[in-house]
């Protein structure tokens, strides 16, 4: 039995079949009234009776519109994304025509170590001499066939790149082929690397290049990869480690082989019959063919004149290009192409989904743009220590930076040694030097918090790092870090109060105002100065002093405030060592959760 509520309370009921519909996060009154083929007025008026006062172009969450859905007869399903919806998406266990589809390969490693020249060998076509100094600029993806066994290939500028898809929710890679100089060694890009690919759960390819160097060491690569916890097969290990030349060749089609035989036991498939859905490796504007977007179709088919949502954008493909320049009609699971037709530029990580016509795309478009931002995923210990104590998780992912290396392992050790056989503590990176925004990216992608021991974020990081909702939490003394992180696993951690930085300045400049007192001259590189508030002058990543802004300046005027991109004047009370280059962070304590 239905309630079907009409003008003022229900009074009859009358047995209706309950109807699917798929909601996503969030839906406006309006919109899930069209959907539902109800009045907008009605849902409003139910709304108020659950004590939900909202009006026609308001949000409403999933459980709101879920609740209001059943009293009209529908029964909601959620739906991971809006626009999945749209195009009718299903996972793909639910399919049963799933086909064997190539693998997705990522090239990562160390700054030239060969990445490029390895996959121009593999190739065999002339990428490195079209790149600036060698060095790979841009993201490609290629595909290349083996005996009649496709692979696709993606070549990035770093493990950034490639932890950034996974930040906006997209697993693009099926394994990863780390390549290493066997005259150079693991270096701390490579541990980076290792980290992300640690943290993505794929599947590792260690290529061993330049073997053709008379310093050529593989033993000693193997070992260092060892202390990395990355063990390769000659050692008793489960890592396939390939010794290579990418400027020879020598070692290549055993590369391949490698890549073939770690994809056939993963058996990966899709189904080709259904709508495709992929996701942008890059995007860019030509001036005479306007936006190009470089999409890996992940599963389904892509065909010129498909309508299609990008992210925040639509369009309707004009013309598929397949890597070797050649324009194609359709494209299938696991192939790269570049698509053109898309309205406005996407990003770099965008899901791309095939939708029935204009109309929808459009609608739903306008559904996502209308949605409260959702981008920020990163988690706070707080939000940690309740998910654990209620048993939704197991485990806690920190990335942590410390001032020196030699504080890595004994930080390394003290959190390690919290974990319980009910709960782990997770260190999915964990490096001497300041936050960076690759530490606050692989924090989004992973859930992880932050925590920096002696060390501040860079300006960059914390600007990502607001935008995207992670926590950084930083220390100076090792047992409160400790204490926090027991409290969270316990789920004991009371709300505490976060450090917001509202401005960051860069001295240029120092000027003598008599004998002990001094003034910096400084430019506002983000945010808002105001007199009166809290600063901390950091230099070479370490904060120095931490004291109230006594005076601030523009010309020869006091002002209360300096926005960002002008100069100004700066003492700060009780300090006078300023020097040129420090950093001013302008800051205020808010309560977590406020």
């Amino acid at each position: 039995m239905v309630e079907q509520p009409e003008e003022g309370q229900a009074t009859a009921t009358r047995k209706v079949t309950l109807r699917a519909l798929r909601l996503g996060d969030a839906i406006t009154v309006g919109t899930l009234a069209e959907r539902m083929h109800v009045d907008p007025v009605l849902i409003i008026k139910q709304l108020m009776r659950t004590g939900v006062f909202a009006s026609i172009n308001q949000v409403v969450d999933y459980d709101t519109a879920a609740a209001i859905a059943r009293p009209f007869g529908y029964v909601a399903r959620r739906a991971a994304d809006a626009v999945s919806v749209a195009a009718g998406a299903v996972a793909e266990d639910e399919s049963a025509d799933l086909s064997p589809r190539p693998p997705v390969v990522t090239i990562l490693g160390h700054v030239d170590h060969g990445k490029t020249t390895l996959l121009d060998t593999i190739r065999s076509s002339d990428l490195v001499s079209k790149e600036a100094g060698g060095i790979t600029q841009h993201i490609g993806a290629y595909q290349v066939d083996r005996n009649d066994f496709p692979i696709t290939f993606i070549d990035t500028p770093g493990h950034e790149a490639f932890t950034a898809m996974r930040a906006r929710g997209t697993q693009v890679t099926d394994i990863a082929v780390l390549v290493v100089a066997a005259d150079d060694g693991v270096m701390p890009q490579t541990v980076e690397a290792i980290d992300h690919i640690k943290a993505a759960g794929v599947p590792i390819i260690v290529a061993i290049n330049k073997m053709d160097s008379p310093k050529a060491d593989a033993e000693k690569v193997r070992r260092q990869l060892s202390e990395k916890e990355l063990v390769v097969e000659k050692w008793g290990g489960d890592v396939v480690d390939v010794e290579v030349s990418a400027k020879t060749g020598d070692g290549v089609d055993d590369l391949l082989e490698a890549i073939q035989l770690v994809a056939e036991v993963a058996e990966l498939k899709a189904d080709p019959n259904r709508p495709g859905v992929g996701v942008v490796v890059e995007a860019r504007r030509d001036k005479s063919r306007g936006t190009l977007a470089t999409v890996l179709v992940q599963t389904g088919s892509l065909h010129v004149g498909d309508y299609i949502v990008v992210g925040n954008t639509r369009g309707r493909v004009k013309a598929l290009v397949n890597n070797e320049g050649r324009r194609v009609k359709i494209a299938g699971p696991s192939m790269p192409v570049e698509v053109l037709g898309i309205s406005d530029l996407p990003g770099a990580g965008d899901r791309l989904v095939v939708v029935p016509n204009e109309k929808t795309a459009r609608e739903t478009v306008n559904e996502r743009l209308r949605r409260e931002d959702a981008r920020g995923r990163g988690a706070t210990l707080e939000e940690v220590g309740s998910r654990i104590s209620s048993g939704e998780i197991k485990q806690m992912n920190l990335v942590v930076k410390t001032d020196v290396q030699g504080s890595i392992e004994a930080v390394r050790q003290s959190l390690e040694q919290l974990s319980t056989p009910e709960v782990q503590v997770r260190i999915i990176h964990a490096a001497a030097g300041s936050i960076t925004e690759s530490d606050v990216l692989l924090a989004v992608a992973s859930s992880a918090v932050v925590v920096g021991f002696n060390v501040g974020p860079e300006p960059g990081a914390r600007r990502q790092a607001d935008q995207d909702g992670v926590q950084i939490r930083r220390y100076d003394i090792i047992y409160r870090l400790t204490e926090d992180i027991q409290k969270a696993l316990t789920g004991m951690l009371e709300p505490t109060f976060e450090d917001i930085t509202e401005a960051t300045l860069e001295i240029r400049a120092v000027f003598s105002l008599g004998r002990r007192s001094k003034s910096a001259g400084c430019y506002v590189t983000s945010g808002k100065v105001t007199r009166g508030a809290k600063a901390r002058v950091i230099r070479d990543s370490k904060e120095i002093y931490d004291g109230a802004i006594a005076g601030l300046r523009r010309f020869k005027d006091d002002v209360r405030e300096v926005a960002e991109g002008y100069e100004c004047g700066l003492t700060i009370e009780g300090f006078a060592d300023y020097q040129v280059g420090d950093v001013v962070e302008v800051h205020r304590q808010q309560q977590v959760g406020v």
